[in-house]
Parts: structure tokens; C-alpha cells; sequence
């Protein structure tokens, strides 16, 4: 009976397929223990037997996968008994792998049919709706990708994480709703669509238990802004988690520089408004009682430090307000005096002692025994391009050398201003392979060195500019500078080719040469009747030495070859002689002509600056003087000077103060009577932009021609003479020629002034400053002296001109007191009978006509100070370097031409 029934379960197996071995021994030791209950007890029914059992397990419904490799996810197997729980596990079981969208299980006496429908193939992700975040910044947040099995567990993680990324933009009323967009072949797309909503607005900052201090004294600490209408520009005002928690650490801070030992927040909360458009911020706060400092000492255990004489150094004093933040400068100045004496890792630790009873505050300043250390090796790590020469040579220390905390920080700071590495470069210390050892890192990180700049922009200067150039700051990683640049305006040309080397042949001296040539072309300035054009091309080779660690003298040569011109139209033959004579101003006549000047010159310069592109400490100071007349046509000498200082006044204010002055004395005699020894192209010039508020070459020694006007109409009465006003106002003056000086003084005071976050990631840096100086000293000229001019000929060479004298309204006084030889009353009489002195003929039958009676004035020299004040904006726009000036003039000088309104775009590289 046994081998038979072994038998039939052999037969089943056959029929159920494939069945493993150890469920085909189960199968007939079930059917042996059937038989034996065959004996004594009676048989269940057949049926029943087969659907507790499992006998085939078949799988519906798969595209991609093969049936094996799904049933190998279930824990089911033929043979096992099959119950709802086991039915249950299976699909869990499934539904665990995130393979299938729907999963049936389905047993029909024994033989278990699983039918499953797959989950589609991710096609393409998409994103609709987003405009304040664009997709490059979303889609590295999406886990989902492309030929990825779709789920929606991995959606639904994906919307988190997209929404989370809109709520650091402060935007907690954003939604996403993922949809699906079925394709053949069970694929699908994703496409989020993205409602990014109103940014929510820190709308009400509420604090509760302060006394000491107001609400907006206290707002005013906090990096969180209240949203208002001046605030539109700042991202402070939105709402952001960590901000809030770096609020309340501003809170305490300010309290305890303060001396509120005990404050403490207790308790910050932030409601989001029903609309989630808004949130109310609410902050509880226990002052605590204030403390002023108890006794204040140093314990030094270092040999080289005495506590006694440091002790009477500190900055704070028995019975000052207590200042945590004054504690913490101190032990950072105390770390940086024993850094450098060599004790790197010297530990200054202050130790605090309250007492409540008398509201003190105890402090001694704990400098704990550390040995000296020494500089063991310097590494330098990360350059691939940049030789190491480059880096090592900007160190203040060297291998062997004690260890200097100030020294590290110059080496950090001479490093960063290479312009080759990262900003956020720091000198690394390691221990070295002894206690008094240490190891210096400079791990470096590379990053483009080389500039290709297109650019055009727009100013009030020169209109519009095209500009183009390129340079290479690291030179075959030599840490030489090569470039080339051309610009190119309305009244400007140039083209200049330039190379330095700050250590030629790796010793500490630098040389640079550079050649170049520029047009300049003055019509902007003048009227078209004086109107001519520069043009200088030459080269300078330059060499310095580094007398100090922020000192160096800078020795130069230039030569250049200028050619000043004017329009054929400026030249007459008066006398039909063939001789062309110049009929312009005589102040651009003398400047006419080419010439060469052979320049020596020798600079001392003394920078500490923090930063050569935007400083906010330190003082540069630069002298230069100049001598021409080592061959050339020029002789002069002429010395310059300009010292700049920077202070950061705290709470990013950043005030600054510079003063600049010039002198320049010909070493040659002109000879020619009413004619400056130093040329017209070689004076100096202020204006704009040098001096905010006045228009370019706008004050300054110059000579205006006033015009006698005949408002009557009648020959015989006097003319009127024209006032200054009455001059500026005509838009195209046929006289206004600015002569430059020899001398010259310029101060400049800016305060710029921080805004929010928002305001610095746009670039925006306003200020306010006030402008000083002035431009003087040149040979009087004598007025009206034309001796090729048409209008000496014209009023037959009468002396008639001279320099005018002002009221306080700034009309001109004519002195009219019939005195003989007076040349305003011989103006006058000529100017009375016009008929009747050109009935007497002229030699050249040359005629006055009614507008050629003028007047001659010299105006604005004067070392009398002139004053202008405004606000000013820098702006980094994308672009260009963009600045705007609103300016008013405090104090000027007849003659001087002012502007109100001055901007820059795209000239700076």
C-alpha cells in the first residue's frame, strides 16, 4: 500500500511539473502519514487535500520581467500549504520590489495563478510652471530618471524634496502635482507641474520681555526684516529656518556685548498665515540682570610673556560693562601676540567667574605652557598649471624659520592677491614629526586665469564704447601677465600690448613694458572752430625692487611720438601770400605741430591694502616724479602724488579718504609773450570723471569770449555785453577753451553704505561722498592778442581786451571812467560808431560785422577750493561695472562748467 501510494505522489509530480526534490519527499511522506491514518480514522475528501496544498504557482500579466525572475521575489513555493496569510505575503512581497502597479493572487486547487501589471518605464522628466528656480537646479533633486522603473513612492519623495527647495526660497505656498503621460511600449512621461506662488513674507516680528531695549533696536541685530515697502529689495524679509535659529545666537550676542550675562531666549516661533502667504515670527526673551567686569587679569605660563604687564594692557578695566565681545577679541589678539613669538599652538583660554552679588563679572585670561614651534616643510598641494615657485615665493616664512601667526596671515593675503586660487584660500597648519614642529599646507585650488572680453556699453562721457581684449594673469603657470586690448568711442582710440613679470629670473625684481598708441579727438569739449585731435604713440619699460614688505621703487622710461592736428577748415591765407595762417584759438594753435618726449621716471609705492579689486582696510600711498628732456623736443619736470586710506566702521560701513595733488615745472623758455613754457597737451586737466560734479575738463584755467550785443538794433548806442550765464546757455559756445594748469589738488571721502542680501547678490553698492580740489597756476595770456587772427585783424589790432572783474552775482564790471588810453572806453567808442570806422576802410577791406565784438575773459585760475557733494551706486550688472552720480556743487569758481548727473557702463575690465 505504501509503494503504491509513493507511486501515485511520483505521478502527481510528473504532472505538476518540475517540482524540487525535497518538496517531492514532502509530498510522499504526506502521503505515507495518509495512509496511516487510513486505518484508524476516517478520510478527508480529496478535494479538500488539493486546494490547501500548492501544487502549481503560475505567473500573468509580465512584459519585461520573466516569470522566474518574479516568482524568485515570493516566499511561496509548490508544496507549501497555501492559506490567505501565505497569499497575503505574496503580495507584499511583490508590492515590496516597486516592479508592479496591481498584483492579484488567485488559487484554484492548488494551482496559484499570480497576475501582475508592471509598472511603466520612465520615458522623459519634465518640468512646467517654475520661473523663480529654474530647472538646472531642480532637476539634480529629482531621484527619478530616465529608463528607471516608475513608483509612485519615488514621485511622491521627489515632490518632497522639489517643494522643500521652494521653501528655502522662502516660497511655503508652492505645489506640485506629478502627472503621467502614458506612451506605447508601457512607458510613461513625467511631467511636474509646478505652482510656485508668492514668496512668504516675514510679515510681524513680535518679542516679548525685553525691557532694556526697544523692539527695533533689537530688529535692527537680527539678519530677519520685517516686510516693507523699502524693504522690497532685500531677501532678508523672507522666512527661513536657519536664519531664524542664527537670529536668536544674534540676540545673545548683542545682549551679552551689552553685559547681560544671563539673557537667553526662551522660546522662538514662527505661525504661517492661513494662506501660507505670510509668517508671524514670535520671539520670548529673558534679559537677566546686567554685569560689569570684576577683576581682569592674565595668568601666562608662557616664559616670554609677563602676566603682570599684560594684565595692564587689556583693553577692558575693572568696572567697565561687561563685553563678551571684547573678551573674544582679546584672546583672539592674545593668540595672534604668542603666534608671534613662535608658540603656534598656544592656548588662551578665558575662564569666567560671576557673582551675582554684586553683579560682576571676574575674568582671567588663562595662557596655557605650549613649546615654540618651528616650520618644518611648506607644501604646496592642488596646482597643476601654477609652478610652485609661484606660491612658495609669496611666503613670509620659510623652512627652519620660527613660527609667525603674522607672517602666515601676509603669506595668505600676498597669495590671495595672485588673482590664480579660490578666495576662501587658507594656510593649513599641521603637526609636524615633532612636538615643535609643524607643517604648512598651501592647498590650492586653481581656477581660470585666462580673460577674452567683448564688451559695449554706454557712458556720459564718451557715448558709446566698444571695447575688446585679452590677457593671460598666469603665463605658462609663471605668474607672468600678458595681454592686448583696443577700445574704441566717439572720442577716443586705443590699442595697447602689454607684458610683466613680478620676479624675472626668479629674483625679487619685477619689469613690465607695454606699447600702445591713442587718438584723441577733443570735439566732445569744444566747438568745432577749436576743435583738434591728439594723437601718441610710444611704449614704457618699467622696473621695481620691493624695498620693504609693502614698500617698492619702481623706476621708468617712456618715449613717446605725438602729432596734434587741426581741420584744413582752421587755416586762411589772409594775404593771398600762399602763407596759411591758423585761425583757431591760439591756445590750440601753439599746440599744433609733432614733437617727441623722452620721459624718466621713479615711483615709490607703499600698499597694505586688503584687497587691490575692493578694500576695506589699510593705506596706499604712491609718489611719482617725472623728467623730460633726456632727448626729445620736451623739457619738464613734474611730480605727482596720491595716498588712499580705508576703514571698516563696522556693520559693513566702509568709509574711505584720498587725496591726490600734481605739479609740473617747464624746463624750457618759450620766449613768446602771453604763451605757458609747458605745453597745452602736457598740463593737467580736472573734471570728469576725476572730479564728481563737474562736466570732463570743467574747471579750471580757461578763456571764454564774451560777445557785445546790439539788443537795440541801433549803431549808435553801446552794445551790451554778454554774462556768463547768458554764454553757458547757448548749447554750442563758438569760444570756450579750458587751458589746463601746472598744478593741481584733489580729496575724495566716500561711505559706502551695506544693504540687505538681497541688494549684495545683485552687486548694488551705494555711498555717499563729497569731493575737494582744485586746478591752477598758468602764465596769463594775453587776452585778445591774435596776431594771425581774423578778429585782431578785424578791429585793427586795438588792445581792447582784458581780464574781467566780478560782482557778487557773478556779472562782469566794466570800467567805464573815460580815462585815456583805457581799453574798455576805446572799446566803447569803436563799438558807438561801428558806421562810421568802417567808412574809413581797412587795408585788407575787411569789415566788423555786427558779431564780431567780443571780449576775451580769463576765468578759474584759482587755488580757491571747489566742493561738490552726492550719492553714487556701484552696480556689477550683467553687463558691465555700472556706476551713477547725482552731484551738486557746493562751492565753484566762475567759468567752471558743472553736471549734475553722471554714469559709466561697460569701461572697466
Amino acid at each position: 500500500m505504501r509503494s503504491k501510494r509513493v507511486m501515485a505522489g511520483l505521478l502527481a509530480g510528473t504532472v505538476l511539473g518540475a517540482m524540487p526534490a525535497m518538496a517531492l519527499a514532502q509530498d510522499a511522506d504526506a502521503t505515507a502519514a495518509s495512509g496511516a491514518q487510513d486505518e484508524g480514522q476516517d478520510q478527508q475528501p480529496a478535494t479538500l487535500q488539493q486546494q490547501d496544498v500548492v501544487r502549481t504557482i503560475a505567473v500573468a500579466g509580465a512584459q519585461r520581467l520573466e516569470p522566474q525572475t518574479i516568482l524568485s521575489y515570493i516566499r511561496l513555493r509548490p508544496g507549501d500549504a497555501y492559506t490567505q496569510a501565505a497569499g497575503d505575503q505574496v503580495l507584499k512581497d511583490l508590492y515590496a520590489t516597486e516592479l508592479f502597479s496591481n498584483v492579484s493572487v488567485v488559487n484554484e486547487s492548488g494551482n496559484v495563478v499570480i497576475t501582475v501589471t508592471e509598472n511603466p518605464v520612465i520615458n522623459r522628466i519634465l518640468l512646467e510652471g517654475n520661473e523663480r528656480i529654474k530647472s538646472d537646479k531642480i532637476i539634480p533633486e529629482i531621484r527619478l530618471a530616465p529608463r528607471q522603473i516608475y513608483t509612485r513612492s519615488k514621485v511622491r519623495a521627489d515632490v518632497s524634496r522639489i517643494l522643500e527647495l521652494y521653501k528655502r526660497q522662502g516660497r511655503f505656498a508652492a505645489t506640485v502635482e506629478p502627472q503621467l503621460v502614458q506612451l506605447s511600449q508601457n512607458r510613461v512621461d513625467i511631467v511636474f507641474e509646478i505652482n510656485e506662488g508668492p514668496k512668504s513674507k516675514v510679515r510681524q516680528i513680535n518679542i516679548i520681555g525685553n525691557e532694556q531695549f526697544s523692539d527695533g533696536k533689537l530688529k535692527g541685530e537680527m539678519v530677519t526684516k520685517e516686510a516693507r515697502l523699502l524693504t522690497f529689495l532685500s531677501s532678508n524679509t523672507s522666512y527661513d529656518p536657519d536664519r531664524l535659529a542664527f537670529d536668536q545666537q544674534q540676540l545673545r550676542t548683542f545682549y551679552l556685548t551689552e553685559g547681560y550675562a544671563d539673557f537667553r531666549v526662551v522660546s522662538a516661533v514662527a505661525e504661517l498665515t492661513p494662506d501660507k502667504e505670510d509668517f508671524i515670527i514670535t520671539y520670548v526673551v529673558e534679559e537677566g540682570e546686567r554685569y560689569k567686569f570684576g577683576e581682569v587679569k592674565v595668568d601666562s605660563q608662557l616664559r616670554d610673556f609677563d602676566s603682570e604687564s599684560m594684565s595692564q594692557r587689556l583693553p577692558m578695566q575693572t568696572g567697565d560693562w561687561y563685553d563678551a565681545k571684547r573678551v573674544e577679541d582679546t584672546v583672539e589678539q592674545l593668540t595672534d601676540l604668542a603666534g608671534t613669538f613662535g608658540y603656534a599652538f598656544a592656548d588662551v583660554r578665558p575662564d569666567f567667574r560671576r557673582n551675582p552679588d554684586d553683579l560682576t563679572m571676574d575674568v582671567t585670561f588663562i595662557l596655557q605652557e605650549a613649546p615654540r614651534v618651528y616650520v618644518e616643510r611648506i607644501d604646496v598641494n592642488g596646482n597643476t598649471l601654477t609652478q610652485d615657485k609661484v606660491v612658495r615665493r609669496e611666503f613670509r616664512v620659510a623652512e627652519g624659520d620660527a613660527f609667525n601667526s603674522l607672517a602666515i596671515k601676509r603669506s595668505e593675503a600676498r597669495i590671495k592677491s595672485l588673482g590664480f586660487f579660490q578666495e576662501n584660500f587658507e594656510i593649513t597648519q599641521v603637526e609636524g614629526s615633532a612636538p615643535d614642529r609643524i607643517v604648512l599646507e598651501a592647498n590650492i585650488e586653481e581656477q581660470p586665469t585666462g580673460e577674452l572680453q567683448l564688451s559695449a556699453g554706454f557712458s556720459s562721457i564718451e557715448q558709446f564704447i566698444l571695447a575688446g581684449s585679452i590677457r593671460q594673469r598666469n603665463f605658462r603657470g609663471r605668474g607672468q601677465t600678458i595681454g592686448l586690448s583696443v577700445n574704441y568711442s566717439r572720442f577716443s582710440r586705443s590699442a595697447n600690448i602689454s607684458f610683466s613679470d613680478p620676479y624675472v629670473f626668479d629674483r625679487n625684481i619685477s619689469m613690465g613694458a607695454d606699447i600702445y598708441h591713442r587718438e584723441f579727438d577733443n570735439e566732445r569739449f569744444t566747438t568745432s572752430f577749436n576743435r583738434y585731435k591728439q594723437a601718441t604713440t610710444g611704449f614704457q619699460m618699467r622696473a621695481g625692487v620691493p624695498l620693504s614688505e609693502y614698500m617698492a621703487l619702481i623706476g621708468s622710461y617712456t618715449f613717446n611720438y605725438e602729432d596734434v592736428t587741426i581741420g584744413s577748415g582752421n587755416f586762411s591765407d589772409f594775404d593771398g601770400d600762399g602763407i596759411l595762417e591758423c585761425t583757431s584759438s591760439r591756445f590750440v594753435c601753439e599746440a599744433v605741430g609733432q614733437r617727441t618726449s623722452s620721459i624718466v621716471g621713479l615711483t615709490l609705492n607703499y600698499d597694505s591694502l586688503d584687497s587691490r579689486l575692493r578694500p576695506t582696510r589699510g593705506e596706499r600711498i604712491s609718489v611719482t616724479g617725472e623728467v623730460a628732456g633726456l632727448g626729445g623736443d620736451v623739457k619738464y619736470a613734474r611730480l605727482r602724488a596720491n595716498m588712499g586710506k580705508w576703514f571698516p566702521l563696522g556693520s559693513g560701513f566702509i568709509f574711505s579718504a584720498n587725496i591726490e595733488g600734481g605739479w609740473i615745472h617747464a624746463l624750457e623758455d618759450n620766449a613768446a609773450p602771453g604763451f605757458d613754457d609747458v605745453r597745452l597737451t602736457d598740463r593737467f586737466f580736472l573734471g570728469e570723471a576725476q572730479f564728481r560734479g563737474f562736466d570732463i575738463r570743467g574747471l579750471g584755467p580757461r578763456v571764454i569770449r564774451l560777445a557785445y550785443q546790439d539788443l537795440d538794433n541801433d549803431p549808435a548806442t553801446p552794445r551790451t555785453l554778454q554774462t556768463i550765464e547768458d554764454f553757458r546757455s547757448v548749447d554750442n559756445p563758438r569760444f570756450d577753451d579750458a587751458l589746463g594748469g601746472r598744478a593741481y589738488y584733489l580729496g575724495r571721502a566716500e561711505l559706502e553704505i551695506p544693504l540687505g542680501s538681497g541688494a549684495r547678490e545683485m552687486g548694488l553698492r551705494p555711498s555717499i561722498w563729497a569731493d575737494v580740489g582744485s586746478l591752477f597756476a598758468i602764465d596769463r595770456p594775453q587776452l585778445g592778442d591774435f596776431p594771425n587772427g581774423f578778429q585782431a585783424r578785424t578791429l585793427g589790432g586795438l588792445p581792447v581786451f582784458e581780464e574781467l572783474q566780478f560782482d557778487d552775482n557773478l556779472n562782469p564790471i566794466i570800467n567805464d571812467n573815460n580815462t585815456p588810453n583805457d581799453p574798455s572806453d576805446d572799446f566803447q567808442e569803436v563799438l558807438q560808431s561801428t558806421n562810421e570806422f568802417n567808412a574809413l576802410g581797412d587795408p585788407n577791406d575787411i569789415v566788423i560785422a555786427p558779431d564780431s565784438y567780443y571780449r576775451e575773459v580769463l576765468l578759474g585760475d584759482s587755488p580757491s577750493p571747489r566742493i561738490t557733494v552726492g550719492i553714487g551706486v556701484n552696480w556689477n550688472s550683467p553687463f558691465g561695472p555700472f556706476r551713477i552720480d547725482l552731484s551738486h556743487a557746493v562751492r565753484k569758481q566762475p567759468g567752471d562748467d558743472t553736471k549734475t548727473l553722471s554714469f559709466n557702463v561697460g569701461t572697466q575690465f
